[in-house]
């Protein structure tokens, strides 16, 4: 199998730019010239919008540029392609980076595709749900035949996270739906779903979501609307945090939304979901479980997902508040003031939240 030395990436079908293999196993990049007069900065603390050359450092992505790092799928769209890769008798060490990013050629979350165009895209009709759900469980017993990696790894797409999904149409939409991992409860769909209910009682901006078979979970994807693709970027790869252990504090995301946004709306929707966070004690909060959205010209905070009671990094919150892995309402109070957000608006944000959460 021969290497992938250079990328050409696009961005709605428009030439973005190309991304090369360098010498020492990480990244070049730069951006196509007509890009360069008519586009915008896709990551503008380590891509700003000008010519020349760009050079990613190894950590934390393996040589990759944050933004594109976010295009690569994480352990169960890894576990599947690994397996098929496998199969086939490919030598997963001898994979680069592009190598892996062709993989994931138009099928990744965002509006970012890749060319060679190496993706998996499913050609069969969607199964019933409880069919998928059973060869999910053969996957994770190590029980699963060829064919049905195969389908899986075509239908999961190069959607991130750990927990086993398929991407379906519903309604006319795209939607992604999670089934319980290995470690999960049997009902952890219809916990999220709760939660994804509650979190919209509280003010925060949702995503549709759906419990399909009364049992799965299932959210409608943000990042598209008909065929229309929006830029997505998760603060792990707009800040290089890695999101394998704690990397951010709640004040890093508030002043980073202000420098992106420059819009307060913006920032009340960050603090509104931090308090849930921590009212809910979802203490997976960590670096790629926020991102931004490029929409008409701007960035916005995106819809909020991955919402659910956990435990953590060693039972404390993966994003800190003011360094503190437990924070408490006065932690974040003191947060708003640091960052000069008017105290009465806070107070009244923890007040509601922790309110309906403490009642539902």
């Amino acid at each position: 199998m021969q290497n992938t030395q250079i990328l050409h990436i696009k961005l709605n079908n428009i030439n973005l730019g190309r991304l090369l293999l360098g010498k020492k196993g990480n990244t070049l990049f730069e951006y196509d010239n007509k890009w360069l007069k008519e586009g915008f900065s896709i990551s503008p603390f380590f891509l700003p919008l000008k010519s020349g050359t760009f050079e990613a450092k190894f950590e934390p992505f393996y040589g990759l540029f944050g933004v594109f790092a976010d295009s690569m799928p994480d352990g169960w769209g890894n576990l599947l392609l690994d397996r098929f890769l496998m199969s086939k008798k490919i030598q997963l060490s001898s994979l680069n980076v592009l190598d892996r990013l062709a993989y994931v050629g138009n099928g990744g979350m965002g509006a970012l595709t890749y060319e060679p165009d190496n993706s998996f895209i499913y050609k069969g009709k969607i199964q019933d749900l409880n069919i998928i759900a059973n060869q999910v469980s053969e996957i994770l017993l190590e029980q699963a035949d060829l064919p049905t990696v195969k389908s899986l790894l075509e239908q999961t797409g190069s959607s991130g996270g750990a927990r086993p999904k398929v991407l379906i149409k519903y309604k006319g939409s795209s939607w992604m739906v999670k089934f319980p991992s290995s470690i999960d409860p049997k009902d952890v769909g219809e916990k999220e779903f709760f939660y994804s209910k509650l979190a919209k009682q509280c003010g925060i901006e949702m995503p549709e979501t759906f419990l399909f078979e009364e049992k799965y979970f299932g959210t409608q994807l943000f990042d598209r609307k008909g065929n229309e693709r929006f830029h997505v970027h998760s603060a792990s790869g707009l800040l290089h945090a890695s999101h394998r252990y704690p990397s951010l504090d709640y004040l890093q995301l508030a002043q980073v939304t202000m420098a992106l946004t420059k819009n307060i709306k913006e920032l009340s929707k960050l603090l509104t979901l931090m308090v849930f966070n921590v009212a809910i004690g979802n203490k997976d909060d960590h670096a790629k479980n926020f991102s931004f959205l490029y929409k008409n010209g701007v960035w916005v905070l995106s819809p909020a997902y991955d919402l659910l009671k956990s435990d953590g990094f060693g039972g404390e919150h993966a994003t800190s508040v003011l360094g503190v892995g437990n924070p408490k309402k006065q932690d974040m109070i003191k947060l708003a003031k640091e960052i000069r957000y008017p105290e009465k608006e806070m107070k009244k944000i923890i007040e509601k939240v922790f309110d309906i959460c403490n009642n539902s």
